[in-house]
C-alpha cells in the first residue's frame, strides 16, 4: 500500500534558496524530531556526493521514546531537476518504522513571481503488511502531515536566514 501526503506553502525568498535549502543544508536543522515519536536527526555519514542523483547518505538519529538512536536509514537522491524538483528515497531502515518499508519524498518549487515561491512537499509512505494498512493511513494523514508542516517551517527559517549549503 502507498499512502501519499502533500502540503503546499509559499516561501518569500529566492527560487534557489527554496529549492536547495531542504536538501543541501544541515539535515539536523531540518528534521528536529517531534512528539517523542519522531527522533531528531543528529548527523549523516558517507555523504561526499549528496545532492547528486543516485547518491545517498546514512542518516543517524538521537534516542527517542520509540528509537534507541544511531544509524537509522539510507537517504538517496533519485531525481534532481535544478530549481524545480527533488525526489528522494528513505530505505534500508535500521530502526523500527511501524511496518513501513520505504518513504519517497518530493520537493517541488514553482516561481510565482520573484521571491514568491510555491513549494509542494509530498511524501509517499510504502507498506506491505495488509493488517497495518488502516494504522498506516491514519499515521500518514495525521501525525506525518503535522510533522511535514514542522519540517517545512524549519526549512523556511533556514532559507530566510540564508543557512549555508553543506553540499553542491
Amino acid at each position: 500500500m502507498q499512502t501519499k501526503v502533500e502540503i503546499t506553502t509559499i516561501y518569500h525568498c529566492s527560487l534557489e534558496r527554496a529549492f536547495k535549502t531542504p536538501m543541501l543544508c544541515d539535515v539536523s536543522k531540518v528534521h528536529t524530531g517531534f512528539a517523542g515519536i519522531m527522533p531528531r536527526v543528529t548527523h549523516s555519514k558517507d555523504d561526499q556526493h549528496w545532492g547528486q542523483p543516485e547518491h545517498g547518505k546514512k542518516i543517524f538519529v538521537a534516542k527517542s521514546l520509540t528509537q534507541k538512536g544511531g544509524w537509522a536509514f539510507v537517504d538517496r537522491v533519485i531525481e534532481r531537476d535544478e530549481n524545480k524538483y527533488w525526489k528522494i528515497e528513505l530505505s534500508d531502515f535500521k530502526i523500527a518504522m511501524f511496518g513501513f518499508t520505504e518513504f519517497t519524498g518530493e520537493w517541488a518549487t514553482t516561481e510565482i513571481e520573484p521571491d514568491k515561491i510555491l513549494v509542494t512537499y509530498t511524501y509517499t509512505l510504502h507498506s506491505n503488511i495488509a493488517l497495518l494498512y488502516p494504522f498506516h493511513w491514519v499515521f500518514a494523514n495525521t501525525f506525518w502531515r503535522v510533522y511535514m508542516k514542522r519540517v517545512a517551517e524549519n526549512i523556511r527559517q533556514m532559507a530566510y536566514c540564508e543557512e549555508p549549503y553543506l553540499y553542491e
